[in-house]
C-alpha cells in the first residue's frame, strides 16, 4: 500500500516558444538523454508545419492536433471475483495530452525512410486534419470503451 500520492511535477516551458506542450513533445522525442538533438528535431518539425499550414502558428496547429488525438475514454482492467473486466473510465486532461503526444511520437517513429522531423511533422499535420494513425488509435480506444459500457458499474 502506498503512503501518499506522488505530487505532479511541473514541466518548464521550452526556450524557443515558451510552451510547456512543446517541452512535453521534446521530452517525449528525447532518447538517451540527448535533449539538444530532441529540440533540434522538434523545432525543425515546427518549421515544416509553419510552411505547410501557411501563416498559422505551428504551436496552434500542434495544440489542435493534440486536441484531435486526445482520448476522452479508455478501458482499465478490473478483477472482480476471478474474472477480469475491461472497465471504461474517463481520461483526465493531463493524461490525455501525454497519451496523445506518445501516440504521435510512436507512429512517427514507425514510419521508415525519412528523417524524424519530417515523419513527426507529417503525423502532426495528419492529426491536425483529423486523420492518420493517432486519430485511428483514438477512435479504436473509444470504440473499445463503448463496447464495454456494460461494465461501467465496476468502476471505483
Amino acid at each position: 500500500m502506498r503512503r501518499r500520492r506522488a505530487e505532479k511535477r511541473v514541466t518548464p516551458p521550452d526556450p524557443k516558444y515558451q510552451s510547456t506542450l512543446a517541452q512535453e513533445l521534446i521530452n517525449s522525442v528525447m532518447s538517451k538523454g540527448k535533449k539538444s538533438t530532441a529540440e533540434r528535431i522538434v523545432y525543425k518539425c515546427f518549421d515544416i508545419i509553419a510552411k505547410e499550414a501557411g501563416k498559422e502558428n505551428p504551436l496552434e496547429v500542434f495544440q489542435k492536433a493534440i486536441d484531435n488525438a486526445r482520448p476522452l475514454l479508455e478501458v482499465k482492467p478490473r478483477r472482480v471475483g476471478g474474472a477480469t473486466y475491461q472497465v471504461p473510465i474517463e481520461v483526465k486532461q493531463d493524461r490525455g495530452v501525454s497519451i496523445a503526444v506518445r501516440w504521435l511520437r510512436d507512429f512517427a517513429r514507425q514510419k521508415k525512410g525519412r528523417p524524424m522531423y519530417e515523419k513527426l511533422a507529417t503525423e502532426i499535420m495528419s492529426a491536425y486534419k483529423g486523420e492518420g494513425s493517432a486519430i485511428k488509435k483514438r477512435d479504436d480506444t473509444h470504440k473499445m470503451a463503448e463496447a464495454n459500457k456494460a461494465f461501467a458499474h465496476y468502476r471505483w
